[in-house]
């Protein structure tokens, strides 16, 4: 009886609220094409040099129909396109831009949840404009970010995070989706469970074995029963296959660490295998830095988790993602437990850059190895 009550305020909670979240389409890459209209309509990425082991950070559509996306290798990117114009990042002129489109944010809320330079969540749920209209506003944000800044946005429209973050994804490029609240149980049955945060491709195959295609197979299993099968998760689960999420807009996220990490679908034999593991994760690693703003590097790290489940983290002391670093870590992870690995997960722990400055008073920039430097070309 009390579990009944809980859901139904939860649901009457989340009903509550409006959520947008805006997404600027390939941002780096159409704010280049904007400045230079002889970009438009040819295939382009933003990111480094194919000669210097450079990164795509992001590319324009035409890029991507050749299978070009962020966080692959230019040199790769530029084998499957030889056409493919290299544009190197103009940080500086992007964050502008990001600026210029917050201010536009801030006309219908304070509410105002950034997660990288092109997107954020907005709670409008109190805003007064149009009726107090989500969607309305929504349409008025992107009309107005188009006019002052010149760039197309997609935006979701819903009662939680969760599924406001799904649906701006639904109408790409320059379009928006709304999930009404009355309409959440019915869109999250057919959503595949590979759309949820949190399932990566060793959960997707698992589920897959289990016959969980959708949000509405894992409303099959309870919550027991998902916690059986995926451990804490199970819990996240369960309450997202039911379209719940009722993590409000934080307008003073503190971020910690930047990292990424693999689980790999067989175990990792040995220290050889593990270092050429980690070069491989170092440029999506680059890729999530390049979207981090006002932080310094304080320590780097190594994660691994051995196939008896034991994980070990090691760290040091570093203002940048030096990659001789990272592999000595390695080793001195691998070493502590000599056996085979099942997930390897590179790092940086980060501050506020307003709180670090250096011996003469100035503040320290966000620091990238020398090996992910931005070079431009055509």
């Amino acid at each position: 009886m009390e579990q009944a009550a809980s859901a139904s305020s939860d649901a009457q909670t989340q009903s509550q609220r409006k959520i947008i979240h805006c997404d600027c389409d390939c941002f780096y890459a159409s704010i280049e094409m904007r400045d230079n209209q002889a970009l438009v309509g040819r295939p382009i990425a933003v990111g480094g040099s194919p000669d210097r082991r450079g990164v795509v950070a992001t590319c324009n559509y035409e890029a991507r129909e050749f299978g070009i996306h962020s966080a692959m290798a230019s040199a790769t990117a530029r084998r499957l396109c030889p056409d493919l114009i290299i544009i190197r990042p103009d940080m500086e002129k992007y964050r502008r831009a990001s600026e210029q489109i917050h201010t536009v944010f801030q006309r219908y809320t304070d509410l105002i949840e950034p997660l990288s330079l092109d997107e954020a969540f907005l709670d409008v749920s109190d805003c007064p404009d149009f009726g107090g209209s989500a969607t309305r506003i929504a349409t008025a944000i992107r009309k107005e970010v188009h006019e002052l800044v010149g760039i197309t946005i997609s935006a979701g429209i819903a009662p939680n995070k969760f599924l406001a973050k799904i649906a701006s994804d639904w109408n790409k490029p320059n379009g928006q989706f709304v999930v009404l609240p009355e309409q959440v149980s019915e869109f999250v049955a057919e959503l595949p469970v590979k759309k949820l945060h949190g399932v990566g491709k060793v959960t997707a195959k698992k589920m897959q074995r289990l016959r969980l295609f959708t949000c509405g197979d894992l409303r099959q299993l309870s919550e027991d029963q998902l916690h059986a099968h995926f451990g804490s998760f199970g819990e996240r689960l369960h309450q997202l296959s039911r379209g719940i999420d009722l993590r409000p807009v934080s307008t003073d996220r503190i971020r910690k660490s930047v990292s990424v990490e693999n689980t790999f679908d067989a175990d990792l034999p040995d220290l050889a295998s593990c270092k050429a593991a980690l070069v491989e994760l170092l440029p999506k690693l680059a890729k999530r830095l390049a979207k981090v703003e006002d932080y310094v590097i304080k320590k780097q790290f190594v994660k691994l988790k051995f196939n008896d489940f034991v994980i070990t983290t090691v760290e040091m002391l570093s203002p940048e993602t030096d990659v001789e670093n990272f592999l000595t870590l390695c080793e001195q992870g691998f070493s502590r437990g000599d056996r085979p690995v099942r997930l390897l997960g590179v790092g940086v722990r980060v501050e506020p850059l307003e709180t670090e400055l250096d011996h003469s008073g100035a503040q320290l920039p966000l620091a990238l190895s020398s090996s992910e430097e931005q070079e431009s070309e055509s």
